[in-house]
């Protein structure tokens, strides 16, 4: 097929240039409409149960507070001073007639205590804010701009659910921006130097911005449909730029290498050249991406849109990227030809023979393959131990959900935050809602709520409202909402019998993380599963092998516990929280998910480089240990360089100004330098020295189901004319 590609693309490059011109034409249109339908929530789950009391405040009571207006009397003036009063009277009256906003409080109509800061210093107008997590969010902006101000008279500062998330849009926007500008300029030079071409350079970032603007169209089309969460843009611009890079390296240097064993005319060779590329490299780069679009995809069985939204976006820019390398770039190499070359002294060989294979090897990483193979229990055990001891802060991590102090502590919505945390109650700031759904008299709500009352940790309990047969009670419990008291404090609330066969909901912030832990505990399993299986699959077809694919597993397993481990060292215990400017926080059990599945994609990605010219070694008559160096010396250079670049580009959202967007790109990028220098350059040979024959093994009845259905390439020099894609054998 790929022979057939090839072929097909070097006889009509120019329409398919021409082609490709048109579809990047079209995605550049669809691109920037992305922004305008993505939404800013989506880390619980729908169908769960603080999900639904929501849906029910929402409906019969006017909404659970989610905006929130901070009025700091001036110099001279007090609380209840006549231009104060005025003030905070004129702005709740103006926020009452708008049609998004209901449930208005206000200190100044009625002077609720519970609206009144302790110190006196400060008091509150509240609000529920109508609409989808889009629609609510541009409101909140709307409302901050007009009237988040400061005067003689006091100052107004906006806070809350959607001033948090509002903040959290534009601080995602601001750190996408910085990390490109970091991230591009920074790989073009590296791959210039990587190249020694700033043709050959330029060509793996148009390949990466390709996948990156379709799958920006992709997400354009897709969020008119369903839930797509806005943070997949920022995994969509680091992988697509990534991935551009990876699959562009690989083609490029098996097309130098090949043009340096041809023989023959130019024109004739150029295209036998690209051809071969294709036939190799090509399947390389086909088994790559199923592996890592396999581990994206397992992020669908999760519930929240969250995490699916990284699915989409992660999907669509694995199959853009894998269509461009095996369509948009064979094309452009065919254009350009011998003007690829590293240097000038690189010429079309008029010999016949293949050139020296040392000619294409990094010595370096032969050299570290063959120390590794000499000593693999000691070296290899070494590598083991450390990366045991890395992962040992993970056995204390404790999960959230994001808050306002993933913020700067600049930001407006964060400041506030800390005002309700530290000077109101926290039936206002953190408050547990009950929701009891069915007819219920006065009596039995009684009962239950001194029930209720009667429970660790509750210091009170508020019977808000009754209306079509739903009662509302709001818990006071502790005041941080992530802590294990106030998750104990919801799971016992729901071991408390509903009165008089009502059903009893319960929401607020502890209770949304309490289901979303359960919604990803629910899902790990099968998410796990499935990336288990793919991988295996996709392995042994690559392979015809058994061990490999379990030896793939159990290394990354081990690789990403000391990266998780270090995750939780630095965010949680904030050992870097000074350099890197964040608040220490409770773990994002969302990020952790998404790293994992990311990561491990990628290592997979690394794996099916390196395990090609292993087996095509091998398959060429090697032993194990002559294969395994082989295939290091000639993938090393290749694979540091890819992995070199791709973790610059999420290392560069470590500059954001919001944590979990700052853990998501450390952490991968973490994963991504360790996979590909430690894993692929230590561990990967100590396991195959250490196996032996036992490497290729699988058992009888899968050995001759490979025979049928695994593919292998042939491996006669390019130009040859019956250099094809056959069975494996």
């Amino acid at each position: 097929m790929l022979q057939r590609l090839g072929s097909f693309i070097v006889r009509r490059r120019r329409l398919v240039l021409v082609a490709s011109g048109g579809v990047l034409a079209l995605m550049a249109v669809l691109a920037p409409m992305a922004f305008g339908v993505l939404q800013s929530g989506g880390f619980t789950d729908s169908s769960s149960g603080s999900s639904r009391a929501a849906t029910l405040i929402d409906r019969d009571f006017g909404g659970e507070t989610n905006l929130d207006l901070l009025v700091t009397p001036r110099a001279g003036q007090t609380l209840n001073s006549a231009p104060v009063t005025a003030l905070a009277r004129r702005v709740t009256g103006q926020l009452a007639a708008r049609g998004d906003v209901e449930s208005v409080g206000s200190y100044w109509n009625g002077h609720a205590a519970a609206l009144r800061g302790k110190d006196g210093r400060s008091a509150l107008i509240t609000m529920y804010v109508k609409g989808d997590d889009k629609a609510s969010t541009n409101t909140a902006k709307a409302i901050t701009a007009e009237f988040a101000s400061t005067s003689g008279v006091a100052g107004i500062s906006v806070g809350g659910t959607l001033a948090v998330n509002a903040d959290i849009t534009h601080g995602v926007g601001k750190s996408l921006g910085r990390a490109e500008a970091i991230a591009v300029p920074v790989t073009l030079l590296l791959l210039v130097l990587a190249f020694g071409s700033v043709l050959a350079a330029a060509l793996p970032l148009v390949i990466g911005l390709f996948a990156v603007a379709g799958t920006f169209a992709e997400l354009a089309v897709l969020g008119r449909f369903t839930d797509v969460s806005i943070y997949a843009i920022d995994m969509t611009t680091a992988l697509g730029l990534g991935l551009g890079v990876d699959y562009s390296l690989l083609m490029i240097n098996r097309f130098r290498e090949e043009l340096r064993r041809a023989a023959g005319g130019p024109q004739d060779t150029v295209r036998a050249v690209v051809i071969a590329t294709m036939r190799t490299a090509g399947r390389t780069i086909i088994f790559s991406s199923a592996t890592v679009a396999a581990a994206l995809a397992a992020l669908l069985v999760f519930p929240v849109y969250f995490l699916r939204s990284f699915a989409y976006a992660g999907i669509g820019v694995v199959v853009i990227a894998l269509l461009a390398s095996l369509v948009l770039l064979p094309a452009l190499l065919a254009t350009f030809g011998t003007r690829l070359a590293r240097t000038r002294r690189l010429r079309l060989r008029r010999s016949p023979g293949p050139a020296p294979a040392r000619a294409e090897e990094s010595m370096f990483w032969r050299r570290v393959a063959t120390t590794v193979m000499r000593r693999p229990v000691v070296i290899g055990g070494a590598v083991i131990a450390v990366l045991l001891v890395l992962g040992v802060p993970f056995l204390h991590v404790s999960f959230g959900t994001p808050g306002d102090q993933v913020l700067p502590a600049s930001a407006s919505s964060r400041q506030v935050g800390q005002v309700l945390r530290a000077d109101y109650s926290a039936t206002l700031s953190e408050p547990i809602d009950v929701v009891l759904d069915g007819n219920v008299s006065q009596a039995a709500t009684a009962a239950y709520a001194e029930r209720l009352q009667d429970l660790p940790n509750v210091a009170s309990v508020q019977d808000v409202a009754t209306g079509h047969g739903v009662t509302y009670l709001r818990v006071t419990g502790p005041s941080d909402a992530d802590s294990a008291a106030a998750q104990q404090l919801v799971r016992g609330i729901r071991a408390v019998p509903a009165p008089e066969h009502a059903a009893a909901l319960v929401g607020g912030s502890s209770a949304a993380l309490v289901d979303s832990l359960a919604a990803i505990s629910d899902g790990l399993p099968w998410a796990l599963l499935s990336i288990a299986l793919t991988t295996f699959v996709l392995l042994f077809l690559f392979t015809g092998s058994v061990v490999l694919p379990v030896k793939a597993l159990a290394l990354n397993a081990l690789s990403l516990t000391a990266v998780f481990g270090a995750l939780v060292w630095i965010f949680q215990d904030g050992h870097l929280a000074g350099l890197l400017g964040f608040t220490p926080t409770p773990t994002d059990v969302s990020m952790i998910v998404l790293i994992f599945c990311i990561a491990f994609g990628l290592s997979m990605d690394y794996e099916v480089f390196l395990l090609a010219r292993i087996k095509e070694a091998h398959d060429a008559g090697a032993d194990t240990v002559e294969a395994v160096a082989t295939g290091l010396a000639r993938t090393g250079r290749i694979v540091t360089t890819a992995a070199a670049l791709l973790a610059i580009t999420f290392f560069a959202f470590g500059t954001a100004q919001i944590s979990f967007i700052q853990l998501f790109g450390i952490g991968t990028g973490i994963a991504i330098v360790l996979d590909a220098t430690i894993i692929r350059g230590v561990l990967v040979p100590a396991f195959m020295r250490l196996a032996g024959h036992l490497n290729w093994w699988s058992p009888p009845a899968l050995r001759r189901l490979h025979q049928r259905i695994g593919l292998a390439e042939t491996t006669q020099p390019a130009g040859h004319p019956t250099a094809v894609m056959t069975p494996a054998r």
